[in-house]
């Protein structure tokens, strides 16, 4: 606006330059009015004389005209680089406000993005702490359950110590039990042997041998059911320790 202003008054100034130099023409070469008393005063000449009076009037008259078309035109053309101008600053001035909200959109934008990278690094952190305390969880239970098992392998481990020892002392039972039993068949077998050698009869002495031999028999079926049953009380008790150990190993590599 201000250099529109300061154009308007040097349009202005150029005008009354303009006017004072067509005034100064007419005077220099003579006004209308001093051309009618120039005329009055020498009304006698002729008209050569009057012509060539008036031609230079003309003349600079036209003059006149044709600089007021092209101040006419100067004045246009500075009113359309005004209007130029003024159209340049509202664009300068839009350009400013549009860089101004960019750049309040760009901090807007990061301001966004710095809180949507601090809620990212939180909820890390919170889920870092959530899995460190499960893992501490599970370690502790794992290592609870690993006391556990091995307090149920102590056991099974006591359980087949006791049952081995059982074994061992029932079969020494039966053991002596048997000696005992070949010992008293010995002897009755011998005391019927020497009675058969007084000529008894063959047949009576057969029955009691026979008697003895299954009562014999009987006892070792049943000493060898119960070993039997033994070992196989043993052999679960081993497989149910060995699944154990298998059982917590895989677990372990498994955690």
């Amino acid at each position: 606006m201000k250099t529109k202003e300061l154009l308007c008054i040097s349009l202005a100034e150029i005008l009354l330059i303009a006017q004072f130099s067509c005034s100064l023409l007419l005077k220099t070469n003579g006004s209308h009015c001093n051309f009618k008393c120039y005329y009055n005063e020498f009304y006698y000449k002729n008209d050569e004389e009057i012509t060539n009076n008036f031609f230079p009037f003309f003349k600079k008259k036209k003059e006149c005209a044709t600089l007021q078309n092209v101040i006419k035109g100067l004045q246009q053309t500075i009113e359309n680089q005004c209007n130029l101008r003024d159209e340049n600053e509202k664009l300068k001035n839009g350009a400013h406000i549009l860089e101004e909200k960019l750049k309040a959109h760009e901090q807007e934008y990061k301001n966004q993005i710095d809180k949507l990278a601090a809620e990212i690094k939180s909820k890390e952190e919170a889920q870092k702490l959530e899995l460190a305390k499960i893992n501490c969880d599970m370690n502790r239970k794992f290592e609870v359950k690993e006391e556990e098992h091995r307090a149920l392998i102590e056991k099974k481990e006591l359980e087949i110590l006791e049952l081995n020892r059982q074994r061992r002392t029932q079969d020494k039972e039966k053991q002596n039990e048997i000696i005992k039993l070949q010992t008293e068949f010995n002897a009755k077998l011998a005391k019927i042997q020497s009675k058969t050698t007084k000529s008894y009869p063959p047949d009576p002495t057969a029955l009691p041998q026979n008697i003895y031999r299954r009562k014999l028999q009987h006892l070792q079926e049943e000493k060898n059911k119960e070993i039997e049953i033994l070992r196989n009380t043993i052999r679960d008790l081993e497989q149910q320790f060995g699944r154990g150990g298998q059982d917590s190993h895989l677990k372990w590599r498994r955690f």
